[in-house]
């Protein structure tokens, strides 16, 4: 007797590649390089940049604050499928779960700590999820197929629907979508 099989997930991954990283300065390279190139293999050649600059400014945050030696950090890309859309969700986990990231105001003459600005302004959405070793922090971009996707530049502001990021909770920032 077979069993019935089951209901497919709302949100199973359409895509998923996740991989572990030295934590050195040639990784984030390597990761920004590979998410940009597996975005546009998944059909979404229009988020490409977007995407490979989230995971620059995510990584390139695990490796200056959440390194420790010997341990790697992890890029994690998912394609998700909904009743509500697609969306890709880009995940970044370090061991060092005590550092968590905020948002700050850098010094014009700063050379750091713009990173989660970036972040913050190209996101629909990004948070910190705390691990049992460490954390995550992640970053979600909502995906539209390609003859969809608005062609031109693309204005940022208030009447673009990109006010400043918004608490949602204690450790997420949530962004209104972008129309």
């Amino acid at each position: 007797m077979s069993t019935p099989a089951e209901a497919p997930q709302d949100n199973a991954p359409l895509h998923e590649d996740r991989l572990d990283y030295a934590p050195t300065a040639r990784s984030v390279t390597l990761a920004r390089r590979r998410a940009a190139r597996l975005v546009t293999a998944w059909g979404h050649p229009h988020r490409a940049a977007e995407a490979a600059l989230l995971v620059s400014e995510l990584a390139t945050n695990a490796l200056i604050h959440g390194s420790l030696r010997g341990r790697l950090f992890r890029v994690h890309l998912t394609v998700t499928g909904t009743a509500t859309g697609t969306a890709l969700r880009i995940e970044v986990s370090d061991p060092r779960g005590e550092r968590l990231p905020g948002l700050r105001e850098a010094d014009p003459d700063e050379c750091y700590g713009r990173g989660l600005v970036l972040v913050d302004a190209v996101a629909d959405r990004w948070g910190v999820e705390p691990r049992t070793v460490g954390k995550t922090v992640f970053a979600e971009l909502a995906l539209r197929t390609a003859e969809a996707a608005p062609k031109g530049p693309q204005r940022l502001g208030p009447e673009a629907g990109a006010g400043p990021g918004q608490a949602a909770g204690p450790t997420t920032m949530t962004r209104r979508p972008r129309v």
